[in-house]
């Protein structure tokens, strides 16, 4: 199995205002004045150790994710992007109203070519809810500032099946992202997850499963109309404008993870693939403390690959599977005949049928068994 020869990296900034209720990322409320420059040393030092690990690959993709990366000044990601010439995207996560560090015009003259929004809803009652920091008109107010900035891409990040939430609404929450034409939308379910605010007191008035399927179908319908395709689970992009960096992700590539709580994924030359975890906390990471590596098992492998590759609505050739995990598409072939059988997925392809892109969890669970 030969490794990748493209990696992406990704850089992970922990720090955020606030703590958001449903939000189980490694993020934590800033109380103190911001460490910035002592975390961009730590940050760069930890890439050239990442370096001596993933050796000539060449880095194509960055994404900068949170916490809040948007509290940091340009020159922190100009210091980073200034080592990586071969980068063709670099994306940063911003929150509306948060930009106090420079406007879009500064991170795009650092080497920002993609702005990540986390509008998540356009309702100021259910963005209260959600625990939001920003006012509804402070997302159009920073879409505008990045297309007047020349930024090449613009992402809106979009929740639906919020507290109390009908199908309608969820609907005017996505005409209005709409509105704003931006190149891609990321628009996903409001998940409770362990140990989060939410998980302790959940909110009262979640859809059920029947609700929150009737405005998922809607919603695709609406953002089809409009020329965006879905090519993930929760992705749609129009005029090709596909975020790279997480496709590399679905397609099991490999990606080196800097920051507190970063993750990293490793091919080595032996054809084994190990995962890295850097110390979460701020604290622990600034003073130099070691993460973890672990070894992925051959039989893990299988259900790591098909749990990424199914949420791309095209899937992958077959042919990925053995150059991404060294393993013979003979330890899939029962299964995969199973679900084709079933009409859950296509002949000749690792790629599930509209039925089963519907049952995406219960399809992935038969690789994970």
């Amino acid at each position: 199995m030969t490794p990748p020869a493209e990696v992406g990296l990704y850089v992970h900034f922990p720090w955020c205002v606030r703590k958001c209720p449903y939000c189980d990322f490694n993020s934590h409320p800033l109380k103190e004045p911001l460490r910035e420059r002592e975390y961009r040393e730590a940050l760069l030092d930890d890439f050239e150790r990442e370096l001596e690990r993933f050796g000539e690959r060449r880095i194509t993709t960055v994404y900068f994710g949170g916490g809040t990366p948007s509290l940091f000044s340009p020159e922190t990601f100009r210091a980073l992007l200034r080592r990586l010439p071969g980068v063709h995207e670099a994306t940063i996560e911003a929150n509306p109203g948060t930009i106090e560090r420079g406007d879009f015009a500064d991170y795009r003259r650092a080497g920002i070519t993609r702005v990540s929004l986390g509008a998540q809803s356009f309702d100021a009652v259910r963005l209260n809810v959600l625990g939001r920091i920003h006012g509804t008109d402070d997302i159009g107010n920073a879409a505008r500032e990045v297309r007047s900035a020349a930024v090449q891409s613009l992402n809106i990040d979009l929740m639906y099946a919020l507290p109390g939430q009908t199908v309608e609404e969820a609907l005017d929450d996505l005409a209005q992202a709409i509105r704003l034409e931006p190149d891609h939308i990321s628009w996903y379910q409001l998940t409770i997850e362990p140990k989060t605010e939410f998980a302790r007191r959940p909110p009262a008035g979640l859809p059920d499963a029947d609700r929150a399927a009737e405005i998922e179908e809607a919603g695709i319908a609406l953002l089809a109309d409009y020329g965006y395709r879905r090519y993930e689970v929760s992705a749609f992009a129009r005029n090709g404008h596909v975020c790279a960096h997480n496709v590399n992700y679905w397609r099991f590539g490999d990606y080196m993870g800097i920051g507190a709580g970063a993750h990293g994924k490793f091919t080595n030359d032996e054809g084994e693939v190990v995962r890295t975890a850097k110390a979460s906390q701020p604290r622990l990471y600034l003073d130099g403390s070691d993460g973890h590596v672990n070894r992925v098992s051959p039989v893990e492998l299988p259900g790591e690959f098909m749990m990424n590759a199914l949420r791309l609505v095209e899937g992958v050739e077959p042919e990925l599977f053995e150059a991404r995990t060294g393993l013979g598409l003979d330890d899939l072939a029962d299964k995969v005949a199973e679900l084709v059988d079933w009409g859950l997925m296509h002949p000749g392809r690792l790629a599930l049928t509209t039925t089963g892109f519907r049952q995406l969890n219960s399809v992935v669970l038969r690789f994970l068994l």
